[in-house]
């Protein structure tokens, strides 16, 4: 058979050069990291996105209506949970987030909403808004 005649000799031990450790010898491989950069762009792109969803003209007239309810009774700060869609700064897509507080502003003009805590909300970015009599 092949190797029969070293197979069972004992491991070889150089007497010239001292035992390389294992993070040593594992440091002499890592010139092949040819890409760097080349993980944190696959991690990128596993990362998912939501797609953000067209309302049908109901849906938007139902967000319609309850804008210009919380426009007509700003001056009582209402609050709201705004369900909106923030776009992914990096790829397409991005995620719904739900902003919940008073209402600070309700700005036709500019179509956005002001939260009290400063977020501002583009209008047609709204999912859905739940009104709420909390205080």
């Amino acid at each position: 058979m092949r190797y029969d005649d070293i197979i069972n000799l004992p491991h070889h031990v150089s007497k010239k050069h001292a035992h390389m450790s294992m993070v040593d010898r594992a440091a002499q491989f890592s010139p092949f990291m040819a890409l760097v950069g080349f993980d944190g762009e696959v991690s990128e792109m596993q990362r998912l996105t939501d797609k953000k969803t067209e309302l049908s003209e109901s849906e938007k007239e139902v967000i319609n209506e309850k804008l210009m309810l919380l426009a007509e009774n700003i001056r009582e700060k209402p609050y709201a949970a705004i369900t909106y869609f923030v776009p992914d700064g990096k790829k397409a897509g991005g995620a719904y987030v739900t902003a919940e507080g008073r209402i600070k502003r309700v700005n036709e003009y500019e179509k956005s909403v002001t939260m009290a805590d400063g977020r501002v909300i583009i209008m047609e970015d709204i999912a859905d808004i739940k009104l709420s009599e909390r205080r």
